[in-house]
């Protein structure tokens, strides 16, 4: 959410930043600024129509006490509390169309990134060289078969399109990238946290996807539980709330979380004919990184995290591009992003493995999740940061690829090998 301040001061200004977004946002930011008056004189002039009641009902027992005819003072008592009556009922109207245009609002992208989508991304540093072969490769749906490490028939049948099943070698390939992802954050000084996958509306609204994407995940309806709930599409949208509506010490901070979820997505419906297999698919593995800190600190954390997921690449050996996301193909909550963007050579092109983005104040805003400055004593918005380190989703179909030979077998990278019982290659 947005500091309505700033709505005040530079509305144009506002303005501008959304349409750097796609978005055009003129008519929601007017009827806000519109509200946010409507709304203030509603208060101040409640707030003296309180005053005034007071003052005159402090009045009645003097004027009974010298027997005086309170009749005028007791008309004029229930004409204000008529009054406040019916002020406090537009507040509420207002105050609840505001809120929901203000949650409406996207996060406002930072000045430096240009305006525009997915044309306007710009690739800022390359690692590595593309993988070349001197045979005809494979697809990784072909390899995953053939070497048994994916069962795409039974997914689908014990789920529908879109599921999969690891088998063998598979299931422990997926868990040694697990093992590898995690080790590597706790190494780091990231706390470990497993997370309900089950949550609750104000998570999804807290990490910035609710009302508008409510559609986007899977619901889960209970007649027996009047809380709805919804299955975890990220971690994020669980860490960024295990401090919500808390006030932290400013010595608490920076915090930083990982956590392994399966994550769950409503939008792997429709794809290309290239993206088959596990590559998008309804539900994959994710180790996530979240960090909360002081707003002066926050671009290095930024700088931190890119540099985090740039080094789980690094370590199984893949070339990869990191790219400056332009300002509309930023999500909405975020105001940057940076992609870590491997090769998988059966899809002619790059594929995100990694997000990396600041949110700035706006999920703390959102949450209520505040710390409170030691030299001043104030309390200030914290602010909020995420990443993935790493989804395996795209990470595995790159590995079988890339490090294919050309009997089929497939290379295990170094660094998987002591959680694979020493095995460097997975042949039939």
């Amino acid at each position: 959410m947005i500091d309505i301040k700033i709505i005040r001061d530079n509305p144009e200004e506002v303005k501008a930043c959304f349409r750097k977004k796609e978005i055009d946002c003129d008519v929601t930011v007017d009827r806000i600024l519109e509200l946010d008056r409507k709304r203030r004189e509603l208060i101040s002039s409640g707030e003296q129509s309180k005053a005034e009641q007071n003052k005159l009902s402090k009045q009645i027992p003097q004027v009974k006490k010298e027997g005086g005819d309170v009749q005028a003072l007791l008309k004029q008592v229930t004409e204000l509390k008529e009054t406040i009556k019916a002020s406090e009922t537009q507040l509420r109207a207002v105050e609840e169309e505001y809120n929901a245009l203000m949650a409406s609002l996207p996060n406002m992208p930072d000045e430096d990134l240009v305006p525009g989508g997915k044309e306007g991304n710009e690739p800022i540093r390359y690692f590595g060289e593309p993988h070349t072969f001197d045979f005809e490769p494979k697809n990784h749906v072909d390899l995953c078969t053939d070497l048994g490490l994916i069962d795409y028939p039974r997914g689908a049948k014990l789920s529908g399109s879109g599921f999969i099943v690891y088998r063998g070698l598979g299931a422990r390939l997926e868990w040694a990238l697990l093992n590898y992802f995690i080790d590597t954050h706790i190494a780091d000084g990231y706390e470990l946290v497993f997370v309900p996958h089950m949550l609750s509306w104000e998570c999804g609204y807290t990490s910035g996807q609710f009302p508008k994407f409510e559609d986007e995940v899977f619901w889960l309806e209970n007649a027996e539980d009047e809380r709805r709930r919804f299955m975890l599409p990220t971690a994020e949208t669980a860490l960024v709330s295990l401090h919500r509506d808390e006030i932290l010490r400013e010595d608490e901070l920076p915090r930083k979380y990982i956590s392994y979820t399966p994550c769950f997505r409503r939008e792997a419906g429709s794809y290309r004919t290239d993206e088959r297999g596990m590559v998008r698919g309804h539900q994959f593995n994710k180790v996530e990184m979240v960090q909360f800190t002081k707003p002066e600190d926050s671009d290095a954390a930024f700088e931190e995290l890119v540099a985090k997921a740039e080094a789980l690449v690094k370590g199984l050996g893949f070339h990869f591009r990191t790219v400056k996301l332009a300002a509309g193909d930023c999500s909405a909550s975020m105001a940057r992003t940076y992609d870590i963007e491997i090769q998988i050579p059966s899809m002619n092109g790059y594929k995100e493995v990694s997000s990396v983005s600041n949110a700035r104040d706006y999920q703390a805003r959102r949450g209520g999740i505040r710390f409170k400055r030691e030299e001043t004593g104030k309390t200030e918005f914290v602010h909020t940061l995420n990443g993935s380190g790493l989804a395996t989703s795209r990470i595995l179909p790159a590995l079988v690829e890339q490090n294919q030979l050309k009997d089929g077998s497939v290379v295990v990278p170094e660094v998987l090998r002591k959680y694979l019982g020493g095995i460097e290659v997975i042949k039939k």
